[in-house]
């Protein structure tokens, strides 16, 4: 009897093991849909799978233990919930990240970049050159500012305050994301108006020169002018960006931590 006890106990243990490694894979998964890391979307699949499983091992002493005997129904509504989560952490996470990429679209526009196009590496669709490269730029930046360890520690604390089948995805919670979600366009702009006011100053000057002299082909004129002096306010703002990129991410990443219960 008690050796039969002690091996139904074992089999309980490994059954609940399982549960909660899955359960936590899902939110995992969820998690890096969004997050940003450089070529994971153009990666093979077998390579994601690799990334998410050994996350997943990493976080072993906050894995959840729900029952071994709970049913189908309830494992499947546990595992909405955890899809639920994760998505929206990661969602708070890349917030940040597209804050650049609003910036670089309104930027190109009024520098003249939107006419060059080439293909993005992460999604490898067709995409403006400034978009592309400051996509990259974002997402190096993103781990060397560590970022990413501050997700990890959001995620672990989300395991401890929200086990299996407990988070809800209420009307609050989806109006945190929402109100993360303007952070994006408030750093873009922020990022892109000071390109934009002096791109507003040479329009002026060009308007000026051109009725000064009516033969000068100001559309031949502009461009040059226009995208040197984008490349050149990007380069001599290139050491703002980090500071930027940890502005917009203590906004997202405070609507994460109570959206994971900190």
């Amino acid at each position: 009897m008690g050796i039969s006890a002690g091996m139904g106990a074992d089999a309980a243990f490994s059954i609940s093991t399982v549960l909660g490694f899955l359960l936590t894979a899902v939110r995992v998964a969820g998690v890096f849909v969004f997050v940003p890391i450089p070529g994971l979307k153009s990666a093979v699949d077998p390579a994601r799978v690799i990334l998410i499983l050994g996350i997943t091992i990493a976080l072993f002493p906050v894995w959840p233990h729900p029952q071994g005997d709970a049913p189908a129904a309830l494992f499947a509504m546990w595992t909405l919930s955890e899809a639920s989560l994760g998505i929206g952490i990661g969602l708070t996470v890349a917030f940040a990240i597209e804050a650049f990429t609003v910036g670089a679209q309104v930027i190109g526009l009024q520098a003249g970049y939107s006419f060059a196009s080439t293909i993005d590496p992460a999604t490898q669709a067709d995409s403006t050159v400034l978009v592309a490269i400051t996509q990259t730029f974002a997402a190096i930046l993103f781990f060397v500012t560590g970022l990413d360890r501050d997700v990890l520690r959001i995620f672990a604390r989300s395991l401890v305050v929200f086990p299996p089948g407990m988070f809800v995805l209420s009307r609050g919670s989806a109006q945190l994301i929402l109100e993360a979600g303007s952070t994006m366009f408030t750093t873009g702009l922020r990022l892109a108006l000071p390109v934009m006011a002096v791109m507003v100053m040479v329009d002026i000057s060009l308007a000026l020169l051109g009725r000064v002299n009516a033969q000068l082909n100001l559309l031949s004129v502009a461009f040059p002018i226009k995208m040197l002096l984008g490349v050149g306010l990007l380069a001599w703002m290139a050491v703002l960006l980090p500071a930027l990129l940890r502005g917009a991410s203590s906004a997202t990443f405070a609507a994460a931590r109570v959206l994971a219960g900190h």
